[in-house]
């Protein structure tokens, strides 16, 4: 005859670990985003939600082609703020609080340019200061903790493009709560063939 308290000895080690998979697989992934704008067809103004971002504040315009020194990081296509930048008209904002990691920059010699990072209405970091030239420089925001708006900074805020915007926000997987159910009910069936013997 087996002893009670045996059984109770090795489910005690099964539920905590069970316990732990299922909180792990509930809990959100991280998503790496980089926004090329190359998959936008035309010129024009970047779109009000592209790449998961609110852009509706604001007048960044993409577009394609050759412009010195507005040069590309990658691929054709880069955004430009329009005549009318400034911090308020430069402000992007994400639908999901994220961590934003940078951008390449490029532009007329003597222009400068910082970000701000804000989360829920308060300026939680900045960049450093970028001096941009023609070949296009990464400017890392070196702040690893959520941001929901960004805001640039520049003395001549018409004269710089940007590329390969980066972030990495939280956004749960599809049929992450599937297979957390799946393995708990798993661990129940074990319990209730390990509560019969």
């Amino acid at each position: 005859m087996r002893k009670p308290f045996a059984r109770l000895g090795r489910l005690a080690g099964v539920v905590p670990f069970t316990l732990a998979l299922g909180l792990s697989l509930a809990a959100p992934l991280a998503h790496a985003t980089v926004l090329t704008f190359d998959d936008l067809g035309s010129d024009g103004l970047v779109p009000t939600n592209y790449g998961g971002l609110d852009w509706s504040a604001s007048s960044w315009f993409q577009y394609a082609g050759e412009q010195a020194p507005f040069t590309p990081h990658s691929g054709d296509r880069r955004a430009t703020l329009g005549w009318d930048g400034s911090a308020d008209t430069s402000a992007i904002g994400f639908t999901t609080a994220s961590v934003f990691t940078g951008a390449w920059f490029a532009g007329y010699q003597g222009v400068t340019l910082s970000i701000d990072l804000y989360l829920g209405g308060q300026r939680v970091g900045s960049t450093a200061t970028l001096d941009l030239s023609d070949s296009p420089s990464f400017l890392s925001s070196h702040y690893t903790g959520l941001v929901d708006r960004l805001v640039f900074r520049s003395n001549d805020p018409a004269n710089f493009v940007m590329d390969d915007l980066s972030f990495t926000s939280a956004v749960p997987e599809p049929g992450t709560g599937a297979l957390t159910l799946a393995g708990l009910g798993a661990v129940m069936l074990l319990m209730r063939r390990r509560r019969a013997d």
